[in-house]
Parts: C-alpha cells; sequence; structure tokens
C-alpha cells in the first residue's frame, strides 16, 4: 500500500498492459519514490481521479472525462490496434440484427469498451439497445441479456470456451466503420504530480518505453507467462502480442479524437478533450 511520502503509479491488471511493465525495475523506481499498484481499469480510473495515484494506466475515456486535470505521456498507449484487440469482445446469442435493438450486459470494469459498443451499436449499426452492468461473467450476463460485452483476460479466455454463442471483435468492426485505429488506454498523470515529480515521471516514462520496446523485440517471455499465468496456447500469445500496438503517434491520436468526437455527439462526454502531453 502506497504511503504518504510514495509516488503511486498504477498499471492494469491484464495481460496486454504487460510490455509496458515487464522490463521495469521496481528496484531503481524506489530510489525516486515510485511505487507500482497492479488493478483493473476501472480501479484505477478512479484512484487517478481522487489522487490516490499520481499517474496511472487508465482508459482513454476515462482521460475525456477528466482532461482538464491530466497530462499524458508521450507515445505511449495500453494498448491501440489497427483493427482486431482479442480482449475486447461481444457475445451474442441472438443475431446483430437483433441484438442492435435488444438487450446487452456490459462489464463493469471499462468505460472505453463500453462506450466504444454504444458508438458503434448507436451510429455504426443504428441501433437502440437497452443495457444493463453486470459483473463480468458470460454465463450470468447471458441469462439476463441477448449480448454481453467482456474485456481483458476474461474475454480472452470465453473466447477459448465452446460457448456456442456468435464472438464479435469491437476493435475490429470499429476499424470497418471508421478505417481507423483505437487506443483503448493511455498513460496519465495528474497535472500536480507532473509538475512536483517532474523528474521521477520523466524516469518512470523512460523505463516504460524500454520495457515496450524490449518486450516487443523478443515476445517469448511474454508469452511463456502468459501460458503459465491465463492458459492457452504459445501461438495464440505471439499472436495476441504482435497484433497489440503501444505507440501514440498523430494516427492514434486522430483515430481516438474521432471517438470522442461521437462520444460527444451521443451525450457520453460533456466535450471534446484536447491531448495535452507531458514535457
Amino acid at each position: 500500500m502506497p504511503t504518504d511520502n510514495t509516488i503511486a503509479i498504477g498499471r492494469i491488471d491484464y495481460a496486454n498492459a504487460w510490455p509496458l511493465f515487464h522490463y521495469v525495475d521496481q528496484e531503481k523506481l524506489s530510489t525516486y519514490g515510485v511505487e507500482i499498484v497492479a488493478r483493473k481499469p476501472a480501479e484505477l480510473n478512479r484512484a487517478l481521479l481522487t489522487g490516490e495515484l499520481a499517474m496511472s494506466t487508465i482508459s482513454s475515456f476515462a482521460y475525456a472525462r477528466n482532461f482538464e486535470q491530466y497530462v499524458l505521456l508521450p507515445d505511449l498507449s495500453t494498448p491501440s490496434t489497427e483493427g482486431a484487440v482479442y480482449s475486447i469482445l461481444l457475445f451474442l446469442k441472438k443475431p446483430l440484427d437483433q441484438v442492435r435493438n435488444g438487450v446487452i450486459a456490459l462489464t463493469n470494469t471499462s468505460a472505453t469498451s463500453v462506450n466504444l459498443l454504444k458508438v458503434l451499436m448507436s451510429v455504426y449499426l443504428e441501433g437502440n439497445p437497452s443495457y444493463i452492468t453486470m459483473e463480468p461473467d458470460l454465463d450470468a450476463m447471458m441469462e439476463q441479456a441477448d449480448a454481453a460485452l467482456l474485456i481483458g483476460d476474461t474475454a480472452i479466455q470465453e473466447s477459448w470456451r465452446d460457448t456456442g454463442l456468435q464472438v464479435i471483435d469491437l476493435g475490429e468492426m470499429w476499424h470497418r466503420f471508421t478505417g481507423f485505429g483505437m487506443t483503448y488506454g493511455v498513460v496519465a498523470v495528474r497535472k500536480e504530480a507532473a509538475q512536483r515529480n517532474r523528474e521521477a515521471i520523466a524516469f518512470v516514462h523512460r523505463a516504460m518505453v524500454d520495457s515496450r520496446n524490449r518486450s516487443l523485440a523478443d515476445l517469448e517471455p511474454l508469452v511463456v507467462q502468459a501460458c503459465r499465468t491465463i492458459g492457452g496456447k504459445s501461438a495464440y500469445w505471439y499472436r495476441y502480442f504482435q497484433t497489440l500496438q503501444y505507440d501514440f503517434g498523430p494516427r492514434r491520436q486522430q483515430g481516438l479524437q474521432l471517438y470522442f468526437r461521437y462520444a460527444a455527439k451521443l451525450g457520453l462526454l460533456e466535450h471534446e478533450p484536447e491531448l495535452a502531453f507531458f514535457e
């Protein structure tokens, strides 16, 4: 548990965030008073907003909702894709044409994915479903809904199960709709923490960029860890990590800003946010 003197930094407790942290040396971080805290996305969103965390990987939507309080670490996302993401999945027991005006159960663990689904259902599919929010338990969700949205490692594991359900990848659907990729998470720093702990934040940024580069240059350690802790076959995990991107260049920013624009038009966001970066 972080103390009053600790610079607490949050990391998403999912495999898709591993490359940014796999080679980050906690002992070296400690010399700057930095401690890493692993939690689910929704918990990190809340903890950064309340100031419990100085910096965190958070959902893109959480950044948009409170962008005035944050700056972003340059060239880092958690993650982005140019199509399929494999871990943000809609499971359907009815045809999509019925689901778009039916009942959809939403996971309570992610803001970006939930609102991405709402954008796609409303704008792309011109539907008007009703939504219920539940714990991420596919069987329980499907008892009450025509479709269920799951994310992260839970979505991956359910995609391996023979459920008889149709599965739609939201990253793929977004790409078909817009031609852009999607950035699901960013690394945000509270503005006061960025000013007060500039040297420490800069060190963490360099460590995360280095971890990303080393991880993507040799995927085997991540694949071995995923097979051991989550399950599945190595071929799946190689494809998974090869698909995910962790940069945040101009093309990624354009795709994310388009997502924000649609969300604002639908009233899911009060304002379109600006993207402000830590320097």
